[in-house]
């Protein structure tokens, strides 16, 4: 039976998810510029924190928590996973695909090698990311980059992320982003130039089209829910440890994406962004915003980690001899997503959207991949 605390914390979440749904279709000059900075998700973990941080209240433990871990993560997850279609990956290219999956590796490695790097040249920064465990703050920048806030968010659970530890970082993250994303509409205006001056002579393809599935036989929105349901409880039923339900869940998503013919896409990626907003609201219930701030040299560390990413495309572009308009649209598939990386595009030619829409789903769908194993190697450590 529900408490007192519990319908409370309902009807945070509710609000706070209602609010961040409604204000990103708003069309005000003045909020849209307020979103390209502080974006609706942020808002999301936001919100419910400042009610309770006003007025005093504990709602970190609950009913609504085991509800997240257990139903709305998982659907997030099937959701965003059955977006990938193989078919239309297969139309981007094999380089463009290496080209981004180099920068997915470099976004993966890096921050060990760093870490272990700045603990030789300072031992105190050892101490801060492998003593003090803030490398549990690197992980989930490297979900968030590569696969977005599904990614992000569980890896912040298989890392054990404090929360203002995560807050910090989804902070600093937005702040990186936009000036990335600002830096990229002006490297690709001269990506041809470029390329002539690196000796890369690769032309890009007169013109690009992908065709979208038949949306009007697609699967109607009441069985996807009904079929997401079933594989969750299935999943609870099982009792599978998060990781194997996160590797479970991916297979089943991937599985449904791509043999069942009549699969609607555009639900289910609606029906993920919902999700992931959710999911970043209960998780704002647990925020306290005492000692929320993040040391220098962490954020020194992902600065040079984000240029050494950039740089390593580049030669990784001139290795495979291909476009260096390539780089920013796939840096920017790999850390804006499914929104940023085709507006970048835009920018250069409309045509090579789809691609970069098709790089973007695939980097949602590797990001927590990428994420285990940047875990795995700060383990290993």
């Amino acid at each position: 039976m529900m408490g007192k605390l519990d319908i409370v914390s309902l009807v945070i979440v509710a609000a706070t998810v209602i609010f961040v749904l409604r204000i990103s279709h708003v069309k005000n000059k003045v909020v849209q510029k307020v979103l390209d900075w502080f974006p609706a998700i942020l808002f999301a973990y936001v919100i419910p924190a400042l009610f309770t941080h006003s007025f005093g209240l504990d709602l970190s433990q609950g009913t609504i928590h085991s509800l997240s871990m257990y139903l709305v993560i998982p659907i997030a997850l099937l959701s965003v996973m059955s977006a990938l279609s193989f078919k239309q990956l297969a139309m981007v290219g094999i380089k463009p695909i290496i080209l981004f999956v180099a920068g997915s590796a470099l976004i993966a490695i890096l921050p060990v090698l760093l870490v272990n790097w700045y603990g030789t040249v300072d031992a105190q920064s050892w101490e801060l990311f492998m003593e003090d465990s803030y490398w549990k703050g690197l992980a989930p920048i490297v979900g968030g980059w590569i696969g977005g806030s599904t990614s992000q968010l569980i890896l912040k659970e298989l890392a054990q992320t404090p929360e203002n530890l995560f807050l910090s970082v989804l902070v600093l993250d937005n702040i990186l982003v936009n000036i990335w994303t600002f830096l990229m509409f002006q490297f690709i205006k001269k990506g041809e130039k470029l390329s002539l001056v690196f000796k890369i002579k690769d032309e890009l393809p007169e013109s690009l089209e992908v065709n979208e599935r038949n949306h009007t036989k697609a699967l109607k929105p009441i069985f996807v829910g009904i079929i997401f349901l079933g594989f969750t409880g299935i999943t609870y039923v099982l009792d599978l440890s998060f990781l194997n339900l996160v590797i479970v869940l991916s297979i089943l998503g991937l599985i449904l994406g791509n043999f069942v013919s009549n699969w609607n896409t555009r639900f289910s990626l609606q029906l993920g962004a919902v999700a992931i907003v959710l999911v970043m609201a209960i998780l704002g219930l647990r925020l306290d915003f005492n000692n929320l701030s993040l040391p220098w040299t962490f954020i020194n560390l992902v600065i040079v980690w984000l240029f050494l990413h950039f740089i390593g495309m580049v030669l990784v572009a001139k290795l495979l001899g291909i476009n260096l308009i390539w780089v920013p649209i796939a840096s920017m598939a790999n850390l804006g997503g499914i929104s940023t990386a085709p507006a970048v595009t835009a920018a250069y030619r409309k045509d090579l959207m789809p691609h970069a829409v098709l790089l973007a789903i695939l980097s949602m769908v590797t990001g927590t991949a990428w994420g285990l194993l940047t875990i795995y190697l700060f383990q290993l450590v």
